[in-house]
């Protein structure tokens, strides 16, 4: 994992958001103040969906990734890889935030 997303970090999702099962996929909307914007919108597969919805405030990234390995076939290197980089976008977007 990168510095920005250490794996002790505990995350949540923030409460302006909305998500929707369309058609397969997960839709990340959000409804209110400065994230109201329509290019910060999310289409989720099925690993983003599941990590999403294991941001619950309460496992730390470490679980959540050990999680996503046992469910899906992907390997520990690349689950991390990957992780980081939606993490690192769902922060920069505002759709999360590091539980204190």
């Amino acid at each position: 994992m990168s510095e920005k997303v250490p794996r002790n970090d505990v995350f949540r999702k923030r409460g302006e958001i909305v998500s929707r099962a369309i058609a397969g996929d997960t839709i990340l909307v959000p409804i209110r103040g400065k994230l109201a914007d329509m290019q910060v919108i999310f289409s989720l597969g099925p690993v983003a969906a599941f990590l999403w919805e294991h941001l619950d405030g309460q496992k730390n990234l470490e679980t959540v990734t050990c999680e996503v390995v046992e469910r899906f076939e992907v390997g520990r290197e690349e689950a991390e890889k990957d992780i980081r980089e939606f993490m690192d976008e769902l922060l920069k977007s505002g759709l999360i935030e590091v539980v204190d």
